[in-house]
């Protein structure tokens, strides 16, 4: 599978260097310097908040009985993030990251799993709503466009199989003890058991109130992606309904969302952006601008995260008596990178 993942990420970047070449080189960096330094400063602070909101997402499935603070939810998140659109990993490797992330900060292993399993979901479902609400805006302004049947038809599954993944984690189907074992990575490496996991996912659920609060936030921070690509567009010195943005946002991270196996989502969203972009007038140029604008933001914030951990797994290593059995590794990004299935 990393063989796979690998072809993936050349055809993506080759598939981003045909569409940028083929719409001029000129046009595309002319419509990205538009934004300026401050505009980018602009951009990447406006992210950091929003991976605080995603953090605090992820802190209200938690019990306060575990005294654990903001910041380490935060600093997880960013950390999951940041695997998943820095590293040439897919969105399962940011997960092992980010727990490993958490477990580093003070969480137990298990807990740290099994939040971020019921975590994702909360997410999965939190997106499926702002997509429905992209296609309800879509039916709107478009009512002719070609792409709402296969949309609805996209999310018909994806809500399908998000039902599927819940029953799992309930019941604790075989889908399940693959997952977790891609997350834990060796059971004897961690001590950590699918039961333990299990019992803690339950407890999880137990308590309706916080797992609903979390899926709330998460849309909440859904709605805040689609106003980051209007605030993208608006320092380009584009003017375009917000509705609209929304429209393209909520689609085209449902197509990352299928095409979850390319690292990166490389090509994916670059062609999705011309796609959806066409529909509201945006040149390709522009939304080609803005995909490369989100992903130069996401490598400058990112990579000095991603630098960061690692120097914290190395002083682990390099200090074994500060270490905790309890908190052996979480996977690896390279047995991540290895079982590529967002």
């Amino acid at each position: 599978m990393r063989r796979a993942a690998l072809l993936l990420l050349i055809a993506g970047l080759a598939a981003i260097t045909v569409l940028v070449l083929s719409r001029g080189v000129g046009s595309v960096w002319n419509a990205l310097a538009a934004v300026g330094w401050w505009g980018f400063a602009l951009v990447c602070a406006s992210h950091l908040a929003l991976i605080g909101l995603m953090g605090i997402a992820w802190q209200a499935i938690v019990p306060s009985t575990h005294g654990l603070p903001a910041r380490v939810f935060y600093w997880a998140r960013l950390v999951r993030d940041s695997g998943a659109e820095v590293l040439p990993l897919s969105q399962l490797g940011g997960f092992v990251m980010g727990a490993r992330a958490a477990a580093l900060s003070g969480m137990s292993s298990t807990l740290a799993v099994a939040s971020t399993v019921v975590d994702v979901t909360m997410e999965m479902f939190a997106q499926l709503a702002f997509t429905a609400v992209g296609l309800g805006l879509l039916a709107l302004a478009k009512p002719d466009a070609p792409l709402a049947l296969p949309s609805v038809t996209g999310v018909a599954i994806m809500l399908a199989a998000a039902i599927v993944f819940v029953v799992a984690q309930r019941r604790g189907l075989s889908i399940l003890n693959r997952i977790t074992g891609h997350l834990i990575g060796s059971w004897s490496q961690t001590g950590l058991t699918l039961t333990g996991i299990q019992n803690e996912i339950l407890a999880i659920y137990a308590r309706p109130g916080r797992a609903c609060l979390c899926a709330g936030v998460h849309f909440a921070c859904w709605l805040a992606t689609g106003l980051e690509g209007w605030l993208a567009l608006w320092l380009m010195g584009v003017t375009i309904d917000v509705g609209a943005v929304l429209v393209v946002e909520s689609l085209l991270y449902a197509a990352r969302s299928v095409a979850f196996a390319v690292p990166n989502a490389a090509g994916v969203q670059e062609g999705a952006y011309i796609v959806l972009g066409g529909l509201f007038g945006l040149a390709p140029e522009t939304v080609l601008a803005l995909s490369l604008l989100k992903r130069g933001r996401d490598l400058t914030i990112g990579a000095p995260a991603l630098l960061l951990w690692q120097s914290i797994e190395a002083r682990r290593i390099l200090e074994p008596n500060n270490a905790d059995p309890r908190d052996a590794p979480i996977g690896r990004p390279d047995a991540a990178r290895a079982t590529d299935q967002r």
